[in-house]
């Protein structure tokens, strides 16, 4: 019992490792770092201590370095023994850098749920049927009205109340005069005909 009880306990360790992250993430290195080579050399010495295989990435822009180890073990024992311990007379500060799983490496097409929304749509959705129009309306009463109207007649359509006005309507008398108005004296005299304006002639360009 005691001997299935320590394999389960190391399988257990195992697989929180497993889980954690094999790199390092300093901050606030120091900017000699970055500019002197010997002190560079001992930066990365006191990494390689934990894993002699451990490689680095240096961002002079954000001061930050990035610790690349092998395992994951080795990984936590560096954070743990130099986690804000002193370097070049300033704290050290060391993260665990963050597994980002970004998926596919392609950019992959958008969801189909709402192409048909894209002008002109590629296809219809799923279970889409056209809608059938509807019957036209034909108001009988409406037209029976219309063909009682006769020239020069008044109907009234809305009588007037104290607070509303009443609705008339006039009906023009047939105009059949071909072109002429009738003046106060009862003479008639020619309306004036509209010219329309002549479209300039066109002229090609020495361009074209």
């Amino acid at each position: 019992m005691q001997q299935s009880e320590s394999g389960g306990g190391a399988a257990t360790a195992e697989v929180q490792l497993s889980d954690q992250p094999n790199a390092l993430i300093a901050c606030k290195v120091p900017e000699e770092v970055f500019n002197e080579q010997q002190l560079k050399e001992q930066f990365e010495a006191l990494f390689l201590e934990f894993d002699p295989s451990t490689s680095f990435q240096f961002f002079k822009s954000f001061r930050r370095v990035r610790i690349n180890f092998t395992n994951a073990l080795a990984a936590a024992e560096a954070r743990v023994k130099l986690h804000k311990s002193d370097f070049n007379g300033k704290e050290m500060r060391l993260y665990f850098a963050q597994v980002v799983h970004i998926g596919s490496p392609r950019l992959e097409p958008p969801k189909p749920e709402k192409q048909f929304l894209i002008s002109p749509p590629a296809s219809p959705p799923v279970g889409w049927a056209q809608s059938q129009d509807a019957m036209p309306v034909v108001n009988y009463d409406l037209l029976c009205a219309v063909t009682k109207l006769g020239p020069g007649e008044q109907y009234e359509l809305h009588t007037g109340t104290t607070n509303t006005p009443s609705v008339i309507v006039h009906v023009c008398e047939d105009d059949s005069s071909d072109g002429e108005d009738e003046t106060a004296e009862g003479s008639k005299r020619m309306r004036p005909k509209i010219i329309q304006t002549r479209r300039p002639d066109y002229v090609p360009s020495v361009n074209q």
